[in-house]
């Protein structure tokens, strides 16, 4: 039971070479551009059915553009070739909304890729939730309320999409029991004021289902988003309702009441001076074929380092704009302006211990 799957914490420490890579290659470009990602989130498609109250990536339009299937593929086999070990699919729009996936997961077991998924879960079809759940890792599906009323309200759609998920969600899982897939299936609810009261309420739908765990995150500011409906959320008069939802854990069902990141977003003064996963340990893919360091700085010139629709990830991976960016974030990035709790925040502050140890380390 909890955090089983390290959801509020990291799991960079599972990968000791390619960090060592990294602690040796010092200031040395000629090793630093040879440091490839663990893991690649990418965007096949810009379009989204849903209009969330909190998107973060609501600046960036939902333009219904998408990946060309052949040129992903072979993007995607390259990535394998140079040691790129996962690849999560979700991005600026759904996910599921692009036809060639179910396919495009299949080719990634193929090429040593784990994959998983973050989406709504409405788009998905019954034609191909096998193929779907026998090569995802894993997959989580956001569902930010616990009835239909309040999740038209906060997806901005219509409530016939919360019945929807739910029954798409009991075919996935139907489909993981009778065959004894190993796809680890989450749902997550990002905590806001209007859906307090209605995450009891999920979370028993989720355990009834049968869904492995369910996630109750806080809302986190982007830097470039439209929407500032939530800026100044925190969450200490939240914090009872981890109590209330732990009483539902059991061995096969956790709940991941993510206090530890709740917490960071006030006081936090010993927050890493530098960010170092960046552009390292990760990367993001945009749907328009734009390879970024990271993912809190979409449509930023700083961050990006071409388009892989003209050129190969190592050709950019190994170029000039990367190289550009390792010094910017080294000598010129101020990370008290980056987003607060960012996808590598845990993963940062490891680094930055091991950059900048305590005193008498030895001392094991």
């Amino acid at each position: 039971m909890g955090d089983r799957y390290c959801i509020d914490s990291h799991k960079i420490t599972c990968h000791p070479a390619r960090i060592a890579e990294w602690l040796n290659a010092g200031d040395d470009w000629e090793k630093l551009k040879k440091i490839y990602p663990i893991y690649v989130e990418v965007s096949p498609y810009g379009g989204c059915n849903h209009r969330c109250v909190f998107c973060a990536v609501d600046y960036v339009g939902y333009q219904n553009i998408q990946w060309d299937e052949t040129r992903l593929r072979i993007i995607l086999a390259e990535m394998g070739s140079l040691g790129i070990k996962s690849v999560m699919f979700g991005g600026e729009g759904e996910p599921l909304l692009w036809k060639p996936l179910p396919g495009v997961l299949s080719y990634c077991s193929v090429q040593g890729i784990d994959t998983a998924l973050t989406t709504n879960m409405v788009a998905m079809r019954a034609d191909y939730v096998d193929e779907l759940v026998r090569n995802l890792s894993w997959m989580k599906i956001s569902i930010n309320a616990g009835t239909p009323e309040s999740y038209a309200k906060i997806h901005r759609t219509q409530e016939k999409d919360f019945d929807r998920t739910l029954k798409n969600i009991e075919l996935v899982i139907k489909t993981k029991k009778q065959n004894n897939y190993d796809c680890v299936v989450g749902a997550q609810m990002l905590l806001l004021p209007e859906n307090i009261d209605e995450a009891v309420t999920l979370a028993k739908k989720m355990k009834e289902l049968g869904v492995d765990y369910v996630v109750i995150k806080p809302y986190s500011q982007h830097l470039y988003s439209e929407t500032k409906r939530y800026e100044n959320l925190t969450y200490e008069s939240m914090m009872d309702l981890e109590l209330e939802l732990k009483t539902l854990e059991d061995r096969g069902f956790d709940v991941v009441f993510r206090s530890q990141t709740m917490n960071l977003l006030v006081g936090d003064q010993d927050r890493y001076q530098k960010c170092y996963s960046t552009p390292f340990f990760w990367a993001y893919v945009m749907t328009d074929g734009s390879l970024y360091g990271c993912s809190a700085y979409l449509k930023q010139d700083e961050f990006c380092y071409g388009n892989l629709n003209q050129a190969g990830f190592k050709e950019l991976w190994e170029g000039e704009r990367r190289k550009k960016n390792v010094e910017y974030v080294r000598k010129q990035l101020d990370i008290k302006q980056c987003r607060v709790n960012c996808r590598m925040d845990k993963v940062n502050r490891y680094l930055w211990e091991l950059k900048n140890p305590n005193k008498h380390v030895n001392f094991i």
